[in-house]
Parts: structure tokens; sequence; C-alpha cells
């Protein structure tokens, strides 16, 4: 029984959100807009934003590879941009960078179209 393309997807239909908040991020934490934590929210929240809204029309395996990296630099992002010490804009990004990852591998591995294309491409 295949399953209906929305209900494959849901994990986009979050990663979507996710950075849609990582775009929104500053302007809701007080970060000036030309300030490092704010470029770097904007920056990785329209990638993963992106990506997942192009997954949702078309699935590819290296888009999801993709903002699975995006997830893990937005996880560490907090020591590399100055925010460690502001504890809203750091578990703001661990947070988000965590559930890119896990949603990204979940949909990895769930996702029957990216493990034939997985498999096609001889990554396995």
């Amino acid at each position: 029984m295949a399953m209906h393309p929305s209900s494959r997807h849901w994990q986009d239909q979050l990663m979507v959100v996710i950075g849609v908040w990582l775009f929104m991020s500053p302007w809701a934490l007080g970060y000036p807009s030309y300030s490092p934590p704010a470029i770097n929210a904007y920056i990785a929240g329209a990638i993963i934003a992106l990506l997942a809204a192009f997954d949702l029309v078309r699935t590819y395996v290296w888009a999801v590879l993709l903002n699975i990296v995006v997830g893990v630099w937005v996880a560490v992002s907090p020591w590399l941009v100055g925010v460690v010490r502001d504890p809203a804009m750091t578990w703001s990004l661990v947070l988000a960078g965590i559930a890119t990852v896990v949603l990204g591998v979940w949909e990895l591995r769930t996702d029957p179209e990216l493990h034939s294309q997985w498999t096609r491409s001889g990554a396995t």
C-alpha cells in the first residue's frame, strides 16, 4: 500500500516551520539584523525552509542530506557566532538544529523514494 505523499513528507513540513522560525528568531529574540547571530539564523533558516519546501514538491536525497548538514551547523553555531551566553538564542539554535537533523535522518530512513535514490547512487 503506497503512502500518500503528504503523509510521507510530514518531516519536510516541520522543517519548513523550523526554517521559518530560525529566519524570524533574531527579531523575536531582539538581535540586530546585521549581527553575526542574526545573519547566521537568516541564512540557515532560509536554506532549511527552502530545501524542505522544495522536497515537498520533488524529493531528492541530496536536498535532505544538505538539510542535515545545515542542521548540524545550526546546532553547533551558538559556540561559533558568539551567542552561547544568551540562553534563548542558544537553545533556539541547538533545538532547531537537532530537530532538523533528526527529521532529515528520519525521512531518509522511512521514505521509499529517498531510499531508492540512495541505493541507486551506490551509497549503501
